[in-house]
Parts: C-alpha cells; sequence; structure tokens
C-alpha cells in the first residue's frame, strides 16, 4: 500500500485534513476514504485499505500506449459503423446489418428517441471520449503546456465513463444471437470482429490510464482552471 491511511473516524480525518493542504490528499471515489496521497513505484498499485478500489496505479510509458490504443479505438468505431455486423439467413431470405443500421432501426414515432440513444451510447459518446482523452493526452506525453480547457476536457471523460456502453451492446449481442440461432443461420461480418477487439481495448485502455496521475500533471501548470 503506498497511501498513508487516515480514515479511523470522521472527527480524527477532519482533524487531519486540516493540517495538511488539500492538494495532498485524496479520497477514494467509492468509499470516501480519505488518504494522503503518495506516489508508488511504477508497477506497484496504491488501493484503498476499505474498499479495496485502486486509487493510484502508474505504469511505465503509460501515456504512449493509451494514445497508441485510444487512435485504436477511434479508427475501429467509425469502420465498425459501415462494414456489415452480422448476416441472418432463415428460409432462402437473408440480410445483413451493420451497427449503424441497428442505431437508425427506429426512424419515426417516439422510438426515435430510442435510437438516438442506442447511437448515443455505442458510437458518439465512445467517440467524444477518446477524442477528449487524446487532447488531453497528447501534449502531457510530449512535456508540452496542456491545451487549453484540458481540465474540463479530462473532467468531462470520467462524467461520460458510465454512458460510453459498448461494452454492454456487445453483452446484448451475444445474449440476442443465442436466442437466434436455433431460428437462423447467423453469419459474422467484419464490424462484428472490429467491435469485440474495440471492446477489448477499450478495457485496456481504461486500465492503463491512472485518473490521479494524470489529474497531477494538470495541475502542475498554473494557466489550467
Amino acid at each position: 500500500m503506498s497511501v498513508t491511511d487516515t480514515d479511523q473516524t470522521t472527527s480524527q480525518r477532519t482533524a487531519f485534513a486540516g493540517d495538511l493542504p488539500l492538494d495532498a490528499l485524496m479520497a477514494c471515489p467509492q468509499c470516501d476514504a480519505l488518504y494522503v496521497a503518495q506516489m508508488p513505484k511504477v508497477g506497484e498499485r496504491a488501493v484503498c485499505a476499505r474498499c479495496h478500489t485502486v486509487l493510484i496505479a502508474p505504469k511505465r510509458k503509460a501515456g504512449l500506449k493509451i494514445i497508441a490504443l485510444t487512435l485504436s479505438v477511434i479508427i475501429l468505431v467509425v469502420a465498425a459503423m459501415f462494414f456489415p455486423f452480422l448476416t441472418i439467413n432463415a428460409a432462402g431470405f437473408g440480410n445483413k446489418a451493420s451497427i449503424l443500421d441497428s442505431a437508425s432501426s427506429f426512424q419515426s414515432g417516439p422510438m426515435v428517441f430510442l435510437s438516438i440513444a442506442v447511437a448515443a451510447m455505442i458510437i458518439i459518446i465512445p467517440l467524444i471520449r477518446t477524442l477528449l482523452i487524446l487532447y488531453v493526452l497528447i501534449p502531457i506525453v510530449g512535456d508540452r503546456t496542456p491545451y487549453a480547457h484540458a481540465k474540463q476536457a479530462f473532467r468531462l471523460t470520467q462524467r461520460l465513463k458510465p454512458w460510453a456502453m459498448a461494452e454492454i451492446f456487445a453483452i446484448g449481442c451475444a445474449v440476442a444471437l443465442v436466442k437466434v440461432a436455433s431460428l437462423a443461420h447467423i453469419g459474422f461480418g467484419p464490424a462484428f470482429w472490429m467491435f469485440t477487439a474495440l471492446v477489448i481495448i477499450v478495457l485496456i485502455n481504461d486500465n492503463y490510464l491512472c485518473t490521479w496521475s494524470v489529474w497531477k500533471s494538470l495541475e502542475q501548470d498554473p494557466d489550467q482552471v
């Protein structure tokens, strides 16, 4: 454990926090346990003693890896939108569907809002989030001054994270395929494999991204508000 646990009682935490500057402290995002933040060694992790949430996890050359993975996500998202996702054949009839077709399947009436929500959560929000991550990390990795409003951009990536549901869409497709497989012959198009790779890359990317390290890098620039 590479952080000092100050989670004894509420009064003790409050008194201890009053003796230190706020930027020397960090709270667990899950249970609000308060700690004195210390950067662990590369490859080590600072874990909350109460709920075991990973608080700080620096990795060697993580910035370059995150940028490479993020660029891969952007390419896969754009490509997967247009290539066939699934092909279905039953009783001599066949059809192909892309992710864009699935997202825009309802084009009239109240259900159009469902199409907009699906498109936003599996295409638009993940794409926006990856672009914002690039905007924040490229100058940091290059040891340059962060771009304007980088803090707001990174804060937005964290707020959008629960709404980027590419992996939820993949699980939903898997459940649907199990139910449909007995009724028709199903083939996987190029977009299916692209989307599978995309979900894996997103999970790896989020594992590499240490939010505390990024915030510390951004706070070193006094011009960032």
